[in-house]
């Protein structure tokens, strides 16, 4: 990455050099902008490292080319549903409207190869529009996009911690201050500044007052997501918005700390409790899962799955890595697989037929029977079976900074802050304000499709003012 000389000027300066703050970067390199980047890591990388580093988008090329049929409108649709109409429509409207362009331009521009993953329907999306690159990982993401920036010239300034925005009476951000390893603070004056950088997730103390129901849990995302962002905006007079609103994950694997990936849900896979019981219905979403987990006795439960789907999971690697830490337990018959839960026996086997009864009578009537909290099964769940440990984890936030749909961070009287965008987790998201509100793939949606509405709105307004 690029050093920087103390005490310049850029025109823009993005605070955050994850899949937004690069997004953005990559934007304005296009449309022919300088701008600074500023991360506090030595190595970017941030909450979407941590992520799946999985992309919703309709009407991209390479959508296109494995012949879905989607659109805007339905993407939008579908964000609402999920959302219970909670979701703010400006937001919702242009996220699903800049997503496909973002995606077609990374990969057209810079060579981010993507990949539609059609193998499964991840929850509340009503076609395959899913994408990733080929590693399918968040550190595979980042690594390409941390590529394409060098490719692009783009600085950016790493182990860098911005500490302050410097403004006037007005709200007009003039420039930010920022830290570095040998201790010594350095300011960067600029035109506008874009807040890339997340949410609240890794401060205690905003989690216990914004998000009870995560006090406790265990945190999976990164440390840096700490609400400065959120605290520089107040300073400067702006609103907040959904701050209820976040991502959690039910198969958080443990001790091993890892993602398992959802799709063993959608593909037929259960979740049970200390007493061999399912407790929830599995392909509701894996954000609200995350509750429903935690309210469990000890806020344990075991991920249950068979051969075939342990085949299936095989095409993701975090799952490989999880697996190879030994978070797969594996038994030969439903008897012991109750000895690994520690669950009664006779409890597991009618937890067990409950779900292959369910799972024949839709093969053998073509009907959709459903069990209590209305979820049906497509297939029987063969001995032998395989089960992970798992707790409830929060992953990020989808609270924060209120903005308009051109990303510019709004004051409680519906009044812009001069200069001042945000996007990815440092604004408010799509996801409503509650847990259950989150669609798969929200946090990158917001991430990638903010990242490039930034760009193009401070270029429009850097334009306007030479």
């Amino acid at each position: 990455m690029t050093g920087l000389a103390e005490n310049i000027h850029t025109p823009v300066a993005i605070v955050g050099a994850g899949a937004c703050g690069l997004s953005a970067a990559l934007a304005l390199s296009r449309l022919g902008i300088e701008c600074v980047v500023l991360e506090r890591d030595a190595v970017p990388a941030g909450s979407t490292a941590l992520s799946s580093g999985f992309v919703p988008a309709p009407c991209t090329r390479v959508q296109q080319a494995a012949h879905v049929k989607d659109s805007t409108d339905l993407f939008a649709q579908d964000i609402q549903h999920k959302a219970h109409g909670q979701a703010a429509p400006a937001l919702v409207k242009a996220y699903s409207e800049a997503i496909g362009p973002a995606m077609d331009a990374l990969q057209e521009h810079h060579h981010i190869p993507w990949q539609l993953l059609d193998q499964f329907l991840y929850p509340g999306h009503s076609v395959h529009r899913m994408h990733a690159v080929p590693e399918k990982t968040g550190e595979g993401l980042m690594s390409r996009l941390r590529a394409a920036a060098d490719s692009a010239d783009v600085v950016v300034l790493t182990q860098a911690q911005v500490t302050g925005l410097d403004s006037d009476a007005k709200g007009f951000v003039h420039g930010l201050r920022f830290t570095q390893p040998d201790g010594t603070t350095s300011r960067l004056s600029c035109d506008a500044v874009i807040l890339a950088c997340n949410g609240f997730g890794g401060n205690a103390d905003m989690v216990k007052q914004h998000l009870p129901a995560m006090k406790d849990a265990q945190y999976a995302g990164h440390v840096g997501n700490d609400g400065s962002a959120i605290a520089w905006g107040l300073q400067l007079g702006a609103e907040l918005a959904d701050m209820g609103a976040y991502q959690g994950h039910g198969s958080w694997a443990i001790p091993q700390g890892s993602l398992i990936s959802w799709a063993l849900m959608m593909e037929g896979g259960i979740q049970i409790n200390r007493f061999g019981a399912r407790f929830h219905d599995e392909t509701q979403g894996y954000s609200e899962a995350a509750v429903q987990v935690l309210n469990q006795p000890d806020g344990v439960a075991w991920t249950v799955f068979d051969n075939q789907l342990l085949q299936f999971a095989q095409d993701f690697p975090d799952f490989v890595a999880a697996q190879a830490a030994g978070a797969v337990k594996s038994a030969a018959n439903a008897e012991s697989l109750s000895a690994i839960v520690g669950c009664p026996a006779i409890a597991l086997d009618k937890t067990m037929a409950e779900v292959n009864q369910l799972a024949q009578a839709n093969a053998l009537e073509k009907s959709d029977a459903k069990d209590r909290w209305g979820r049906s099964f497509k297939r029987r769940l063969e001995a032998p079976f395989h089960a992970i440990k798992v707790t409830g984890a929060l992953f990020h936030t989808q609270g924060g900074l209120n903005i308009n749909a051109q990303c510019q961070v709004l004051q409680p009287n519906g009044k812009t802050l001069p200069n001042l965008f945000a996007a990815g987790g440092a604004a408010r998201g799509v996801s409503g304000a509650e847990v259950w509100g989150y669609l798969s793939g929200n946090g990158l949606l917001s991430a990638i499709a903010g990242g490039h509405i930034a760009a193009h709105a401070v270029a429009q307004k850097i334009r306007e003012n030479t």
